[in-house]
C-alpha cells in the first residue's frame, strides 16, 4: 500500500449546484457504480466482476470522455475520479441510459484515492486530459501535476503502462513535460516512436517532445473551448519502464 500523503493545499474548487435528477442518480445508482475510499484497497476484479486491463481517468468533469473512451473500449475497465458532483450526476445518468457496465468512479480527492486505494503496479493506463491550469503564478501550487503526485501515479501503473496528460495551456504543458521528463521509470513515447528521426529534426519542426493527438483521445469541452481560443493542445504519452 502507498505511504499516505494528503497535501494541505487543493488543486480542485468544488463549482456548481447538483440538480434534483442528480441526486437521485447518486441515490439509486451510486451504491452499484460508485466506489469509496473509506473501503480501503480496491479489489478491481471484484469491483468489476471481471478480469481486465484497468484504466484510470482522474477528473472526468461532465464524464463526456470517460463515457466515449468506456464505449469504444468495453474490453476494459474503467475507474474515474472527480470531485464534481453534478458531473458525477450527469455520468451516473448517461452510464445507466447507455447501459454500460465497465465503469465505476470514485467522488474524492484523487491524491488520496491514490494513497489508500490502489496497490502498486495495478493500473494499465492512466489519463489526465485537461486539468485545472491555475495559470496566475501565485497559484501554480495548486496544479494536480506536481512531482509527488506523478509518484503517486508511477506507483500504481504497471510497467508497460500508459500516463496520458492532455492540456491547451502552453505553460502547464511545459511544466508537465520538464517534469514527467526527469521522473525515474517514465520514457516518452515521442522518443520511442521517433527515434530514427533525430531530436534536431524534431526540435526543428516544432514537434518538441509532445506527441500528436492520439485517434483514441476524446474530443473535450475544454479541448473545443481552448480550439475557440486559439490555444495549441499539447498531448504527453509516457510509459512506465522498469529500472534496471
Amino acid at each position: 500500500m502507498l505511504q499516505q500523503h494528503f497535501p494541505t493545499i487543493r488543486s480542485f474548487v468544488s463549482r456548481g449546484r447538483i440538480t434534483a435528477a442528480q441526486k437521485k442518480a447518486f441515490l439509486d445508482y451510486g451504491p452499484h457504480y460508485g466506489l469509496r475510499i473509506s473501503d480501503g484497497l480496491l479489489a478491481i476484479d471484484k469491483a468489476f466482476g471481471r478480469s481486465a486491463p484497468t484504466v484510470l481517468d482522474i477528473g472526468f468533469g461532465m464524464g463526456d470522455a470517460l463515457i466515449s473512451m468506456a464505449k469504444l473500449s468495453p474490453a476494459f475497465n474503467f475507474i474515474g475520479i472527480d470531485v464534481h458532483k453534478p458531473g458525477v450526476g450527469k455520468l451516473l445518468r448517461r452510464i445507466v441510459a447507455e447501459q454500460l457496465d465497465n465503469i465505476r468512479f470514485y467522488c474524492a480527492d484523487a491524491t488520496e484515492v491514490l494513497s489508500r486505494c490502489f496497490m502498486p503496479s495495478t493500473l494499465d493506463r492512466i489519463t489526465i486530459y485537461f486539468p485545472d491550469p491555475w495559470p496566475k503564478k501565485k497559484h501554480h501550487k495548486r496544479r494536480l501535476i506536481q512531482a509527488d503526485f506523478v509518484q503517486s501515479l508511477v506507483s500504481v501503473l504497471k510497467c508497460g503502462g500508459t500516463l496520458h496528460l492532455a492540456t491547451d495551456c502552453e505553460a502547464y504543458a511545459q511544466h508537465m513535460l520538464q517534469l514527467l521528463s526527469t521522473t525515474e521509470q517514465l520514457h516518452n513515447q515521442v522518443g520511442m516512436s521517433r527515434a530514427r528521426i533525430g531530436q534536431e529534426r524534431i526540435d526543428q519542426e516544432g514537434i518538441g517532445a509532445f506527441a500528436k493527438r492520439p485517434n483514441d483521445r476524446p474530443l473535450t469541452a475544454f479541448e473545443r473551448r481552448g480550439q475557440r481560443l486559439g490555444n495549441p493542445v499539447r498531448d504527453l504519452l509516457f510509459v512506465k519502464q522498469r529500472v534496471n
